[in-house]
């Protein structure tokens, strides 16, 4: 068998129409197949790839850190090198309260690890969600999911989990001294790239301050220069006390974080001991990755130009069948009459070398979160093709 045939036999599936598409290489905003081919890529393997596909100071960071070790021991037991690195430049690039960093391995994990310190520290078990958002598929994260068709089938899941509306600022009356923390995306990804409001979230951390409820913020798609700013909660100037990484943090490799005030952290040293626990967490392979990929975004003043490259993708994207354009920075959400106009843009786009993606709760619009690194030049291309597609 061939190994598209491989791959629908043998590697576990997601959904009945998986795009199967072939990559046997990939540099910077470009995939290729094996006839060679490119696809522009537009998706960023979801807010992964932001500095472009093996970006060559990433990949000498890994070669180098390969030629010395790999795994050594459970997280937290030795001190090696890039994690101790990378966690002193996250906490010098965050606010002064966020300066204690666990290192995991996805989203996901960073997520379930939040909301256990926030339970653990502040001895409470109600946790605040919102509908329509996404936190990962573990069954914690799943807990926290805003949308209920994709959890139904999983159940029981976490209890005491109360759901309010993104925006709607009276359903803020429902956090209390019961909260043991809020759990929200600074800007809804899933839902369709929806910014907060009229003070949303500056009215949430007076609600959690007020109450004593940890707020934490999901940073783990629009995090690392996607919105035009380093990290997402700077566009509204609000500071959460727990926040949580993965995707763009390790430049292409697998890691996650979460980050809190020590005194927050420290819950998790007693009662009990190892409150939380992950063997490959903080891979020093992954560590390596994400410190050079944090380096290379500061280094080289990537995040300086998104907002910019964002407008031409305004500019340049006018076309009858697009209803309206959102989102911040690089990460747009394009919108379209409906699912099926989605789908056929899609498979049209792939005809001519381009790939985009959708929302899972929002499947009448389109991503675009390409690698911040892309061009002007190939901003134009891939708009180009978009307006051919459709």
């Amino acid at each position: 068998m061939n190994e598209r045939q491989l791959f629908f036999q043998h590697i576990g599936q997601t959904s009945d129409s998986p795009l199967a598409l072939e990559i046997e290489k990939a540099e910077g905003i470009y995939m290729f197949d094996p006839q060679g081919k490119a696809y522009i890529d537009l998706i960023s393997g979801v807010s992964v790839s932001n500095i472009g596909h093996r970006n060559p100071k990433v990949v000498e960071a890994i070669k180098n850190q390969v030629d010395k070790y790999m795994h050594l021991m459970v997280y937290g037991e030795y001190v090696q090198s890039p994690q101790v690195q990378l966690a002193k430049l996250l906490t010098e690039v965050l606010p002064e309260s966020l300066n204690s960093v666990y290192l995991v391995n996805s989203g996901s994990e960073a997520n379930e690890g939040a909301l256990k310190l926030a339970k653990r520290y502040t001895r409470r078990s109600e946790i605040v969600a919102f509908k329509k958002a996404y936190h990962g598929s573990t069954h914690g994260a799943l807990s926290v999911m805003g949308e209920e068709s994709f959890k139904n089938s999983f159940r029981p899941l976490l209890p005491d989990v109360r759901f309010l509306e993104f925006n709607n600022v009276f359903d803020l009356e429902q956090i209390t001294d019961k909260t043991a923390c809020v759990i929200v995306e600074p800007i809804q990804a899933e839902a369709g790239i929806i910014l907060p409001e009229n003070d949303f979230l500056l009215k949430l951390r007076q609600k959690c301050t007020q109450t004593g409820a940890l707020l934490i913020f999901d940073e783990i798609q629009v995090g690392f220069g996607r919105t035009g700013k380093l990290f997402a909660f700077e566009n509204y100037g609000v500071v959460p006390d727990i926040i949580t990484f993965a995707k763009g943090l390790g430049g292409g490799m697998p890691i996650g974080a979460f980050v809190a005030d020590k005194n927050i952290m420290d819950s998790f040293k007693t009662n009990p001991v190892l409150g939380h626990i992950t063997t490959f967490g903080g891979h020093p392979v992954s560590a390596a990755s994400a410190l050079a990929s944090l380096q290379f975004i500061l280094e080289n003043k990537i995040v300086d130009k998104v907002n910019e490259k964002g407008d031409l993708f305004r500019k340049l994207l006018i076309h009858p069948k697009i209803k309206s354009i959102r989102g911040k920075g690089l990460f747009l959400a394009v919108e379209l009459d409906d699912f099926e106009m989605v789908l056929k843009t899609l498979h049209k786009s792939i005809e001519l070398g381009l790939v985009f993606d959708w929302f899972i709760f929002c499947d009448n619009y389109f991503r675009i979160a390409p690698p911040l690194t892309i061009t002007n030049a190939e901003i134009e291309q891939a708009c180009s093709i978009l307006i051919n597609a459709l």
